[in-house]
This record gives C-alpha cells, sequence and structure tokens, in this order.
C-alpha cells in the first residue's frame, strides 16, 4: 500500500507481508553468493547485483563486497557508481542512486522503519523513498533516513546521520546531519 507523499506501509501478516518475506528470502540468497567473490570478480558482481535489482547495470558499476540488502528489487543505479565494502542498502521504499555516485565503507541507506507508537512497531513496516542525486558522495559509516534527497554534488561526512534533504553543493556532517558550508568548483 502506498499513500500519496510515497509512503509505502505494509501491514504484518498479510499477502503484501509475505511477498515482501519471499523477497527478503531471495535478496539474501544473493547476497550470500556475492559476498563470496572479491574485487577481482568484478564481472560477476555486476551480473549479480543486476540479478538482485532486476536491471542490468552498467559496465561502469563497482561494488566491493560484502554487501547487504533485505530486498534489491527497489534498488535503481546510474553509470559510474562505486559501492565501497560492507554497504547496507534497505530499499523497500524506493532507492534511486544517479550517476557518478560515490559511497564509502560501512554505508547505511535505510528507506524502511516502523510506527513510533509502541503498539504498532510491529504491526507495519514503512518504506519511504531515498534519492542520491549525480555526483554525490556519501562517506565512511554515513546513515541516511528513509525520506531523504541528497543534492546533486553534495558530501555526506563521515559518521553522518542524514535525517533531512541536503541541498545541492553543500557538505552536511553530524548527528543529525546538518549543514557545514557550500561547496563547488572555484
Amino acid at each position: 500500500m502506498s499513500n500519496e507523499d510515497s509512503t509505502k506501509i505494509i501491514y504484518s501478516r498479510t499477502p503484501e507481508s509475505a511477498a515482501m518475506l519471499a523477497n527478503v528470502k531471495r535478496a539474501m540468497a544473493i547476497t550470500a553468493t556475492l559476498n563470496r567473490l572479491t574485487f577481482n570478480d568484478a564481472d560477476e558482481i555486476r551480473a549479480l547485483f543486476s540479478e538482485l535489482i532486476g536491471k542490468t547495470v552498467d559496465e561502469s558499476f563497482l561494488l566491493i563486497p560484502p554487501f547487504y540488502t533485505a530486498g534489491g528489487d527497489e534498488i535503481r543505479v546510474g553509470r559510474n557508481v562505486f559501492v565501497n565494502q560492507n554497504c547496507t542498502f534497505y530499499d523497500l521504499g524506493g532507492l534511486d542512486i544517479a550517476d557518478d555516485v560515490m559511497i564509502g565503507p560501512n554505508v547505511s541507506i535505510i528507506t524502511t522503519g516502523h510506527p513510533l507508537e509502541p503498539s504498532q512497531r510491529r504491526a507495519a513496516t514503512i518504506g519511504k523513498p531515498i534519492v542520491i542525486a549525480r555526483n554525490v558522495w556519501i562517506a565512511a559509516g554515513a546513515t541516511i533516513i528513509g525520506g531523504v534527497t541528497v543534492g546533486e554534488n553534495s558530501v555526506v561526512a563521515a559518521g553522518s546521520v542524514v535525517t533531512k534533504d541536503v541541498p545541492p553543493n553543500t557538505l552536511v556532517g553530524g548527528n543529525p546531519a546538518r549543514v557545514i558550508r557550500s561547496i563547488g568548483d572555484d
């Protein structure tokens, strides 16, 4: 189920939740195989990642295992995208990664969550989209939370937790991340 702001809500014990669980199992099988590969297996990594997301990735795509996801079929990646080791992408809400994006090691991009109310937490999974615009660099250990757009040419500093949109051409950092300064090719 989706609502008008692109949020997906999947309630427990429904056909949608059963399909979500089946997709998690599919993704775990593919990533288990992918995570046995090395940097030298780039073609095979691209083939498995393409199978995971259901679309062929460009030959310029580079991922260094291990990699983790809870679905994969809602991930879209552009050309010349680099994903470093030990990244986690939870993509139920939709994850769009544009061209020329660099993602550092140990980055978590998490589109999913649960209701805040204690009595409802196990009743639903909520997915909100994340958009990573062209030429973004997400540095080591950063976390991006659902509902966020990271603007073109921006940098997310190492260890940051991004909970709000990042304007284009800015450096953000901290927890929660805030604008540190504008950046550009001056």
